[in-house]
């Protein structure tokens, strides 16, 4: 991992010890983590090496923090912050870690031409979910994959439906989401600190909130959106990035091309077998038919007591779709 240092001090030495262990542990930042349990240790440190990042509590004097140094300095407030000309950008620091990072991450990449952060010797593998069926339970076994995959590895999970209801699932307003992404990839500033400020988490698993526009998914070819997944996997510390990839259409075969493997759920009707043999003759007709060697179709349990709102992400993992995907992925 490229050795780039963020330095976090904070009036109260527990904070900052806390703060740096969790994100450490987590590893979705380019930066290794070290905390200042007081502000002469934090001096002396930076007299002898770079702080590309430091996050420092706003109650140290503006011309101290200016005399370490730091590359980019975001200050952590007690209060409601305001942005003031000439200070350092602030955020709230009594509030979720993974929040903070997104805040900070976001605060890092305005105005700064970032490095070329990447996690050296990692290529993260890729799989894929996709269906042209619909109403196969295609993104409950998504989520439940990645969920029990995250419990061994560090994972991804990208969703490219247009319409996901997925915030209303986890009850968490998001500030950014793919939207942004795409936006950052379209104008060629895509780095692994963009993609780190805005990823959001459920339990072990990370996530990117889906986009909050359907029409950012038409703007971006599928050529491009499989260039920008394989930089996340290449680029990012991620073991394994789970695709949802939704109703993404016949353009849905060049993004499957990047991944290892692909879960397709089928169903018995006839509709749903026109519809996958339909899908399979485009492939050969495209030129993608080496691709049905790596389609695992599957058929996932469903039972009447699954599916209500107000336990549903626990259903996933404790429910006979857990089960099933457990199954499913031994030895992964």
């Amino acid at each position: 991992m490229t050795n780039r240092i963020m330095a976090v001090y904070d009036v109260d030495p527990f904070y900052a010890d806390r703060f740096a262990d969790f994100v450490n542990q987590k590893e979705k930042v380019p930066f290794t983590v070290m905390a200042f349990t007081t502000l002469e240790r934090l001096k002396n440190y930076a007299m002898e090496h770079e702080i590309e990042l430091l996050l420092i509590n706003s109650t140290v004097p503006k011309e101290e923090i200016d005399r370490l140094g730091a590359a980019r300095v975001v200050t952590l407030a007690d209060g409601e912050t305001v942005p003031v000309d000439g200070q350092y950008p602030s955020v709230y620091k009594y509030q979720a870690t993974d929040n903070i990072m997104r805040e900070v991450m976001a605060c890092y990449c305005v105005g700064t031409t970032q490095p070329a952060l990447t996690a050296i010797g990692n290529v993260g593998d890729i799989i894929g979910v996709y269906s042209p069926v619909n109403r196969c339970l295609k993104t409950s076994f998504a989520l439940t994959a990645g969920q029990l995959l995250s419990r061994k590895s560090r994972v991804l999970y990208v969703n490219l439906e247009d319409c996901s209801g997925l915030e209303k699932l986890f009850g968490e307003e998001h500030k950014a989401d793919l939207s942004d992404l795409l936006y950052f990839y379209g104008q060629g500033n895509y780095s692994w600190v963009r993609l780190s400020s805005v990823i959001y988490s459920w339990g072990d698993l990370d996530y990117i909130p889906p986009v909050r526009y359907p029409e950012d998914l038409c703007q971006i070819t599928a050529e491009d959106m499989a260039d920008l997944l394989t930089r996340i996997a290449k680029e990012s510390a991620y073991d394994i990035v789970v695709v949802d990839l939704g109703q993404f259409g016949k353009k849905a075969a060049s993004v499957l091309e990047v991944c290892s493997t692909v879960f397709m759920p089928v169903k018995d009707d006839c509709m749903s077998v026109a519809k996958v043999e339909e899908f399979e003759e485009y492939l050969v007709r495209s030129g993608h038919e080496a691709l049905k060697e790596r389609i695992q179709k599957i058929k996932l349990p469903y039972h009447s007591s699954f599916g209500r709102k107000e336990n549903y992400l626990e259903q996933l993992l404790w429910g006979e779709l857990g089960d099933y995907t457990r199954q499913l992925l031994k030895g992964r």
